[in-house]
């Protein structure tokens, strides 16, 4: 924003007439003036206009500006993570299951690819309802030299418009019947228990909500999803091809009911959900991705949050972030069925520090799967998390893995330290 030159002037000189009414009293009416005073003033006037530019200047480098006037609010957290595991895994900086094989063995490392960055806006109005959206990136796409090549990556990007009762919500975010999220600094670009209980995956989806209710809400919500495996079918070099989910035609499609009370980080919530999906298995038949959920958040003021998610009669949840321990299918492409549950206890005694601890496990029908498969795989974590104020944060986060295979259980241990810059 700039103003115009002469508005500059007189403000500055009004600003000067009254730094110089602050000025001792003047000198009887007979004694004349000082040459100099015409003078003095003329610099402070030049100094006020120098102050205000540099006041704007500052204000033009603080504000994010929007094309539309809507309000757009940038945040984000610079992440270094350091980090060592007790044995082979299948992803150094944030491993979900332990390797079968030795090599290479207990290693350490470090990363700064679970770095994010968001972008919100609100304060916008379409249709008689309230208009926002979110985008939130990180820096844990690639694969192959990922921890020193980091690429963009989105996490989630939705917009949704809000009445009294209603909500539409379109976008990539996580599935509707598994909404939240373990508290972890040390698996971000990876969400904590996935592979262990977890069904976070970020997909595209249409979402519609009705809610009655204010102190206690009832909700209902339905969602199709974009149909995805854990991997295409027909891979190539440099090609996304349609994977078996996608080639069924079909949209996932999923419902939850909900109950809810409080606000904010008070808030608690318990839900009830259904997840159904198709496949493609051989010619033109389809086999089902299916399970039943439930979820829940359980706040105690700002200082206990207990929160956890369960899912059950599931098969074939391989393309939800890992159910089945990742695996789809099994002996004779039959869909893996599978259970799986997490739960997580935080307690902050003071703003600057929280602790908290978790368990979780998926564990498919042993009868479905092929002799070198995963079994059963189970997560313990511990946390301690510092936050000193001005948006630094540090910490400790601890992790057992073990993995059962044909040949026993696997065991890792898995220690992540911290350091953060929220802003």
């Amino acid at each position: 924003m700039r103003f115009p030159l002469r508005l500059l002037m007189t403000f500055a000189v009004c600003l000067a007439g009254t730094l110089g009414a602050q000025d001792p009293p003047p000198a009887p009416a007979e004694a004349p003036l000082p040459p100099e005073s015409l003078a003095a003033r003329v610099a402070r006037a030049e100094e006020a206009i120098e102050l205000l530019r540099a006041r704007l200047q500052e204000q033009d480098q603080a504000k994010v500006g929007s094309r539309l006037r809507n309000r757009v609010q940038l945040s984000g957290l610079i992440l270094i993570n350091a980090y060592s595991n007790g044995a082979a895994v299948n992803n150094s900086d944030v491993p979900l299951f332990a390797d079968s094989s030795s090599t290479p063995g207990s290693h350490v490392g470090g990363t700064a690819r679970q770095t994010r960055l968001g972008i919100t806006v609100s304060d916008a109005r379409a249709l008689g309802g309230a208009l926002g959206g979110d985008l939130q990136l990180d820096f844990y796409g690639g694969s192959v030299g990922g921890r020193i090549n980091p690429l963009l990556r989105i996490r989630t990007a939705t917009m949704r418009i809000d009445w009294p009762h209603f909500g539409i919500l379109l976008g990539q975010e996580s599935p509707l019947v598994a909404p939240l999220n373990p508290v972890s600094f040390a698996s971000s670009g990876l969400p904590g228990f996935a592979n262990a209980g977890n069904l976070w995956l970020w997909i595209p989806q249409a979402r519609a909500t009705l809610e009655m209710g204010r102190s206690f809400r009832v909700g209902l919500q339905g969602a199709a999803l974009a149909p995805l495996e854990p991997s295409p079918a027909r891979a190539r070099f440099f090609a996304d091809t349609a994977d078996n989910a996608e080639s069924s035609g079909r949209p996932t499609v999923e419902g939850r009911m909900y109950f809810g009370w409080g606000d904010g980080d008070a808030e608690s919530q318990f839900g009830f959900g259904i997840h159904r999906g198709w496949l493609v298995a051989t010619g033109d038949t389809l086999i089902t991705s299916e399970a039943l959920t439930v979820d829940g958040r359980l706040a105690f003021g700002e200082k206990l949050l207990i929160q956890g998610e369960a899912f059950f009669s599931g098969q074939a949840l391989g393309g939800l972030g890992g159910g089945g321990i990742g695996q789809n299918r099994g002996a004779g492409g039959v869909p893996v069925r599978t259970q799986g549950a997490w739960v997580q206890l935080n307690l902050r005694p003071t703003f600057a520090w929280e602790l908290g601890g978790g368990y979780g496990f998926d564990d498919p029908d042993d009868s479905d799967l092929t002799a070198t498969a995963r079994f059963k795989n189970v997560a313990f974590t511990g946390h301690l998390h510092w936050r000193p104020g001005g948006g630094l944060l540090t910490g400790v986060e601890f992790r057992r893995i073990e993995t059962t295979y044909a040949t026993g259980v696997y065991a890792v241990h898995h220690l992540n330290g911290f350091v953060g810059l929220a802003f």
